[in-house]
């Protein structure tokens, strides 16, 4: 059978949003899966997005939530709402689950597809990739012909061919051979660009195909959970806006 393999990004304990992309994934054929990190933050179902994707037995890559959750960075210079979920997300999760986060490597390639929640230059550094230079920095390090990741919750394809970077708007597209892309999936749980649907990315090793998915789910139900968790509402209310 071919493989057909499922790339998550930014889950961002989104259970609502998780749920309701699995279930297309089931029925897009997918047998494999793929996770770009930052499993948890932002949302209020942490526990159960950890177990849902480590049930899922795939690669996943560190994201820079899940590094902070799981570690003891002092967060006194962090965004005032992103500190009060990490530290509302360290009191929801089990010491396990904590040692699983601290697992995760920053990088991985399977079957000749590479993982990097950020960059490939710094991956431990987090930074965002916006630009032909960032992208530029990136591609130095890319061995493989190709990469997804996530980060900036926008999805994005990046180009690199006859020494040049070019941008390409997120489209369904088939990768011709000699050429290498760094694929943004976009965000499972809190999409910034403007499209608050759900998104992540289908790829077909065998016909070098790769489709982005756009699904509806309950974002009423998500941002009941964060109200009743108590996290900041401009969390709840940036879920129906995307942004």
């Amino acid at each position: 059978m071919d493989r057909l393999f499922a790339i998550l990004g930014d889950i961002h304990s989104n259970l609502d949003a998780l749920q309701v992309v699995l279930d297309d994934c089931r029925a897009q054929g997918v047998t494999d899966f793929l996770c770009t990190g930052d499993v948890v933050g932002y949302n209020a179902c942490p526990h159960e997005c950890l177990q849902i994707v480590r049930d899922l037995g795939c690669p996943v890559v560190m994201g820079n939530h899940d590094h902070y959750v799981s570690s003891v960075q002092n967060l006194d210079d962090f965004n005032p709402h992103a500190a009060a979920v990490i530290e509302w997300t360290r009191s929801q999760i089990t010491d396990d689950e904590l040692a699983y986060l601290r697992t995760l490597p920053f990088s991985a390639t399977k079957m000749g597809v590479t993982l990097v929640h950020a960059t490939l230059d710094n991956p431990s550094a987090f930074g965002y990739v916006f630009d032909h230079l960032q992208a530029e920095s990136h591609f130095v390090h890319q061995v493989t012909p190709l990469c997804f990741h996530g980060h900036t919750h926008c999805p994005m394809i990046y180009e690199k061919q006859l020494g040049a970077v070019y941008r390409i708007d997120a489209q369904d597209f088939r990768m011709p051979i000699g050429r290498k892309y760094f694929i943004n999936v976009g965000s499972v749980g809190q999409p910034r660009d403007g499209d608050p649907r759900a998104a992540y990315a289908i790829y077909s090793p065998k016909d070098r195909m790769v489709r982005f998915r756009r699904l509806e789910y309950d974002i009423e139900a998500a941002q009941g959970r964060i109200r009743a968790a108590g996290l900041p509402e401009r969390l709840a209310e940036r879920l129906a806006v995307g942004q």
